[in-house]
């Protein structure tokens, strides 16, 4: 009978732990979290060094500049069947460890060249190529025209970007429905483009390739509610690196390279899963 007694209350003594422990509050760092999120952002882009090269051409734009092209319709970013068109982000990660995280995402961006970029012109332009550049030039000053001159990836300048991200919860509340936390990242990633070009008297459009690769770094503020649902702003900038850029759809010769930094702004509303423990209890520690 003590041994039984004994042995009842211990199993009393677990049962009423593992009941506490059943109603602590997922931690959002913490290991075997997913999250995803979706938003839209505003991207700024350095001058670059635009070389051009194709039948009959190989010339530089030096000291261009470009711009991104974010949707002045508002309805666009509520319409289900449009919300691709604007400069979108996207995303879906999983803490391997406590605080840190992995995760794959699609940043769609636009690159803009801009209308009466004043830029150098350097390089050599065969004859009859193009009516208003012809012969070889030595960063000589040019003023482009839009109608004349035009490159673009207006369909998607798309970093496809693999992230190792560290998460630091900044407050958390008793009953644990909100939470802040700073997140900050590395990624690496693959450029795809789909170009329009307008040259030579000929504007080809939606010309598609793996135009390249791009480092970055990546801050941001998640703001949680309910444990389930986020609200962040993020802050991220990096290099990217265009060595090849198809410019004309049948033409595998015809292409364009530059290298250039960029930064971007973007707001996402995403959502937070807890995969079930090893222990079975619905508990995660605290930091």
């Amino acid at each position: 009978m003590k041994y039984f007694l004994i042995c009842l209350s211990v199993i009393c003594a677990l049962n009423v732990t593992a009941q506490r422990k059943s109603k602590v509050k997922k931690n959002s760092i913490a290991k075997g979290t997913v999250f995803g999120f979706w938003g839209y952002n505003r991207s700024f882009y350095t001058q670059s060094d635009i070389n051009f090269v194709g039948p009959g051409y190989d010339f530089t734009l030096r000291n261009s500049r470009a711009k991104d092209n974010p949707s002045t319709d508002i309805g666009t970013y509520f319409d289900v069947t449009r919300i691709t068109v604007p400069q979108f982000n996207a995303r879906i990660g999983y803490y391997i460890r406590n605080k840190y995280a992995i995760s794959f995402g699609y940043d769609h961006m636009k690159y803009i060249f801009m209308d009466r970029n004043q830029v150098l012109l350097d390089g050599t332009i065969e004859p009859d190529v193009d009516v208003n550049w012809s012969g070889s030039y030595t960063n000589e000053p040019v003023v482009t025209n839009r109608d004349e001159f035009h490159y673009e990836n207006s369909n998607g300048l798309n970093y496809l970007r693999f992230e190792v991200m560290r998460s630091d919860q900044l407050i958390r509340t008793n009953n644990k429905k909100f939470a802040v936390t700073w997140n900050n990242g590395i990624g690496i990633g693959s450029l795809l483009s789909y170009n329009d070009f307008t040259f030579g008297g000929r504007k080809d459009r939606v010309t598609i390739s793996m135009s390249g690769y791009a480092l970055s770094a990546h801050t941001a503020l998640r703001f949680e509610f309910w444990n389930h649902f986020f609200f962040q702003t993020e802050a991220s900038g990096g290099f990217m690196n265009q060595f090849k850029v198809r410019t004309r759809p049948n033409d595998r010769f015809a292409y364009a390279k530059h290298r250039y930094g960029y930064s971007m702004l973007s707001t996402t509303i995403g959502f937070l899963v807890y995969s079930k423990p090893k222990n079975s209890c619905d508990s995660c520690p605290n930091w």
